[in-house]
């Protein structure tokens, strides 16, 4: 019985369960009968009605006027049953149904994820007095919301006869029936319990601050609550023109609040996303949407219509509230969408589109190249430390870092960065080939990219394999033995062949270095979010400390760099210290980078000599190498443009029509993949 479904209770039939239902018996065992009769609804026993119900999802609609039928032409049955439902709901909280259900007890993603986490895990149980926890026993299945959107007004009605306490027997009370429905008082707490919340979340600091103020002028979350007790007071009066004017001020009241909550994401745009921030937006946007709900009920009670209408959204709401895929996709959209638009900021400037964007990506990446053949050899002299796993690999990740910090101060360039932070650029401009000018200027930007990630390696490993090579020759020469030796030489032969796992290898490096413009695009949204480049420039403090010149020259510095610091710290890190980690649990995975990898092979070079050309071996690690290119930049721009688009809501509807537009570029201006147009 986990998540609460009955479908593997014994079958009941109809007779069974009327000569069941006891009135007197304690609320768990009224309940329980209750969450059997509507398994019975929507379960039949027999093989006919199964195949009767495959071919039509209202069956239940079908045996619920069979139930009434049953109870018309049985008073006995008829009244045992009005009073197992009538005694439930006086014994039970139905406030909390209309109050609760589909909302989080706390406004905090993480607690929420915990809450349904459990709510999927542990069985529900009918031994309770809160029907909103009641709730999800009585209605488990997502088809229950469209045999209650189904119920028409006369089977409505005959539904109100049997439920209603207003109309008991004759033998029972000679008093005057209460013609109120059953349901109002419950529903008038709810209403209560739900405007308390709305104003709550409203006056609350992380929301007040990010509303628009325009908005918040007349005040409209202070006035929910006094407007939520002139209605309440009205409709217990039974004052018709003043219950009609209450109505008309609070719904005026809750669509103020319902723009000015929608105004936060605008902020959050520009100011930087926190996901709970989100969440408690959505909360309180549906919070709104539940009291317009009630208040349609309320207006017109005497029509069971709305009720059946607000029972199946509580259906539909429980259950997407039960889904902790949906939790997540949704809620952290925005935030991958703002990282995305930060890494396309960042790669815009990775994008060759002209000869002299192209020289300088070549003089950029080269500078780039030569920083890391010194990398090169500071990862030798760390293999030879003979260090522990861990040390090792934090003391690699520490060369790493050290070595794309000190290229990105340089502002050169590392070719392998290059995907991760283009794809959100590409990305952008995926939302506009439904015409042919869009499209077009697709696959310009496509042309553009190719030939810009060919530049960055090209000028990455024109030097750094000539820059080891040299260095190893020179060593070799005036201290009569090269840097690196014959023995990391063979290791280095052997461990970038392609005819081993390095392929493997290249591919999961491209998963860091796409994570690694994730952590940047984080990091960059948390700095602007929590204003720390104001609260550099305008700290008194460090102004009195730098001065107030330098104060803002500080806070510029960072606001600039902060996304190249964090992509660069934390992919040279998880460069050396993943496969360290993974090696822990057994899983000997190591990292290729195809600048490093090259690097390595042309130490090798050096310290066997020339003759090691005419080896298979050497050629089977250029192999390596050149695929080791083609996965990282592919892997890292693969995932990055997934992101990407979903974060912006882009569907690929068409992709052969893409795949089409590029060949067709392609065959008519090849030239513009791997040069760049002519001045």
């Amino acid at each position: 019985m986990m998540g609460g479904s009955l479908r593997r209770a014994p079958s009941w039939d109809l007779t069974a369960l009327l000569n069941a239902a006891d009135p007197r018996a304690e609320l768990a065992a009224r309940n329980l009968w209750l969450a059997r009769l509507l398994e019975w609804l929507r379960h039949p026993p027999s093989r006919e009605e199964e195949r009767e119900r495959s071919g039509s999802s209202l069956l239940p609609v079908l045996r619920l006027k069979h139930l009434l039928n049953v109870l018309e032409r049985n008073p006995e049955h008829a009244q045992a049953v009005r009073l197992l439902l009538n005694s439930i709901w006086r014994d039970i909280d139905a406030s909390g149904l209309f109050a609760d259900v589909g909302f989080a007890p706390r406004v905090a993603l993480w607690a929420e994820f915990q809450h349904r986490l459990q709510q999927r895990l542990l069985p529900r149980t009918a031994d309770t007095r809160d029907l909103a926890e009641l709730f999800g026993l009585l209605f488990p299945e997502d088809s229950d919301e469209q045999w209650l959107l189904a119920l028409d007004e006369p089977l409505l009605q005959r539904l109100a006869a049997l439920l209603n306490p207003a109309l008991p027997a004759a033998s029972e009370t000679s008093a005057a029936p209460d013609t109120k429905p059953q349901w109002r008082e419950a529903m008038l707490r709810g209403l209560t319990v739900l405007v308390s919340s709305v104003r709550a979340a409203g006056l609350s600091g992380p929301l007040r601050k990010r509303m628009s103020p325009e908005l918040l002028a007349d005040q409209p979350f202070e006035q929910l609550a006094g407007a939520c007790d002139q209605l309440i007071q009205a409709l217990r009066s039974g004052d018709a023109a003043r219950s009609g004017q209450a109505l008309q001020l609070l719904r005026a009241l809750l669509d103020v609040c319902q723009r000015a909550a929608a105004s936060v994401p605008e902020h959050l745009e520009a100011y930087g996303v926190s996901v709970d921030i989100v969440f408690a937006v959505e909360q309180m946007l549906a919070r709104v949407q539940r009291i317009e709900a009630l208040l349609d009920c309320l207006g017109a009670e005497q029509s069971p219509r709305e009720l059946a209408r607000l029972l199946a959204g509580l259906v539909r709401v429980g259950h997407e509230r039960r889904s902790i895929r949906t939790l997540f996709s949704h809620h952290y959209s925005l935030l991958a969408r703002k990282v995305a638009e930060r890494s396309a900021e960042t790669g815009e400037h990775y994008i060759t589109r002209s000869r002299e964007d192209y020289r300088q990506m070549l003089r950029h990446a080269a500078g780039g190249g030569a920083i890391i053949a010194g990398t090169t050899f500071a990862k030798f002299m760390v293999m030879a430390l003979g260090l522990t796993a861990f040390w090792a690999g934090f003391w690699s990740g520490v060369n790493y870092a050290a070595s794309f910090v000190i290229i990105h101060l340089l502002h050169w360039t590392v070719a392998t960065k290059q995907p991760a932070m283009t794809a959100p650029a590409m990305a952008a401009k995926l939302q506009h080939i439904n015409t042919q000018e869009g499209l077009s200027s697709f696959v310009d930007e496509v042309a553009h990219l190719l030939r810009s990630q060919i530049a960055g390696i090209l000028g990455n490993l024109a030097v750094v394999a000539p820059v080891v090579l040299g260095v190893q020759l020179l060593s070799g020469l005036v201290m009569g033995a090269p840097l690196v030796g014959e023995k990391n030489a063979h290791y280095v032969l052997h461990s970038l062949s392609l005819l081993g796992p390095s392929p493997l290898f290249a591919a999961f490096t491209g998963v860091l270095l796409f994570a690694s413009s994730l952590i940047a695009g984080w990091v960059e949204n948390w700095f602007v979010l929590h204003r720390v480049d104001a609260a550099i420039a305008w700290n008194p403090g460090l102004i009195a400390r730098l001065g107030q010149a330098r104060a803002q020259r500080w806070a510029a510095w960072w606001r600039g760099n902060v996304s190249g610091l964090a992509a660069n710290i934390s992919l040279g890190l998880m460069l050396g210290l993943v496969p360290a980690l993974l090696s822990f649990i057994g899983l000997p995975i190591e990292v290729r980078h195809v600048t490093l990898s090259t690097g390595q092979l042309a130490a090798a070079v050096g310290a066997l000599g020339f003759e090691v050309l005419q080896q298979p071996a050497f050629w089977w690690c250029v192999a390596g190498i050149a695929l080791t290119g083609v996965l990282n930049l592919g892997v890292s721009f693969y995932l990055a443009l997934r992101v990407a688009l979903r974060s912006r809501g882009i569907q690929l509807a068409d992709q052969a029509l893409l795949r089409r537009s590029i060949w067709q570029r392609f065959r008519a201006q090849p030239r513009s993949f791997f040069l760049p147009p002519k001045d």
